[in-house]
């Protein structure tokens, strides 16, 4: 009797723990949405959205502003250095820029709209950093703290929405030697306004193509090998941060000096890729915008390449990778 009562009792444990053990799974299955099976299977993780680029025409949003503008875009506006001079040696880290417009016009000023923050303005390229926008020619612009050695600077005009001014003039391109300025490696290249032109504690360092760095934060490339005679193509847009209804459509804008694309009759292309992605052409010398951006980093790759496809070298500046920010 004792050993059926024995046998009774562990029935009746086992019992007991079979259901809490049920009830445990079905606390589980409540927990991950799942339906009750003799196997769970894990959760899905939903993939993130794919990224799917297309080039698309000029937003509408500029083509109203350009209506609005009159003649300022059939303009041609002309850029000369009254200083640094090209080829000039500085003793001083400080280099002022001053520069004179001229040209036809028709009605373009350099600008900055105190309610918008927008404005006809002036691109400012040290070396094959990103530009600076110069919009009061009228005020002083200063480089502060320019490291040792020679350096690059390019110039050319611009719209509101950063699309260049494409006629010769508007381009201009200058070099010159800091000796004996005394900057402070340890601290950046700055504007008088304190906007950052270069870092010079990578002054020496070559950007990695692998692992661009974003705007202002890239490795600086010397400016020594440049030729004025050769093709030059120098990046301008996308910069920065893009963020609401301006990530719609991201504008593509360069300068090509001393070439002609190939549905122009010249032999240059001008190949770009995002992200690492599928290599694409402009064969057109005019800005292209791109829709479809994901949220986050990206970067972008600007190269000008030959007929036999092949990037085409003049002091490392015709290939550039920038990295921007869309936030949704």
């Amino acid at each position: 009797m004792r050993k059926r009562k024995s046998i009774i009792l562990s029935g009746a444990a086992l019992a007991l723990f079979a259901l809490a053990l049920a009830g445990c799974t079905a606390a589980d299955n409540a927990n991950s949405n799942t339906t009750a099976t003799t196997s769970a299977s894990p959760p899905v993780t939903a993939s993130p959205s794919p990224q799917n680029l297309t080039v698309a025409g000029r937003p509408q949003k500029i083509t109203d502003e350009m209506a609005k503008r009159g003649e300022q875009d059939e303009a041609k506006p002309a850029l000369r250095f009254a200083s640094p001079r090209d080829g000039e040696t500085i003793n001083s880290s400080t280099v002022n820029v001053k520069l004179e417009l001229s040209g036809d016009l028709k009605g373009y000023k350099p600008l900055k709209d105190p309610a918008t923050g927008m404005g006809n303005h002036i691109h400012i390229i040290l070396n094959n950093q990103p530009y600076e926008a110069y919009y009061d020619l009228m005020q002083p612009f200063e480089l502060r703290n320019v490291a040792e050695g020679k350096h690059t600077l390019r110039v050319f005009a611009s719209r509101p929405w950063h699309e260049s001014y494409k006629n010769p003039e508007s381009f201009q391109m200058v070099t010159f030697t800091v000796k004996g300025g005394s900057a402070d490696a340890s601290k950046p290249t700055t504007t008088n306004s304190g906007q950052v032109m270069a870092d010079n504690k990578n002054a020496n360092a070559s950007a990695s193509p692998a692992a661009p760095r974003e705007g202002k934060e890239m490795a600086p490339t010397t400016a020594g090998e440049v030729d004025a005679a050769k093709p030059l193509l120098t990046y301008s847009r996308p910069k920065g941060e893009y963020k609401g209804a301006d990530a719609d459509a991201i504008m593509i804008d360069f300068w090509l000096k001393n070439g002609k694309l190939q549905s122009e009759g010249g032999e240059y292309r001008v190949r770009y890729a995002v992200d690492g992605g599928e290599a694409k052409f402009i064969d057109k010398w005019e800005p292209i915008w791109l829709t479809g951006w994901t949220g986050g980093k990206h970067t972008v790759k600007l190269e000008l390449v030959g007929k036999d496809g092949n990037p085409v070298d003049n002091g490392g500046y015709n290939m550039t990778t920038r990295e921007i920010t869309v936030t949704r």
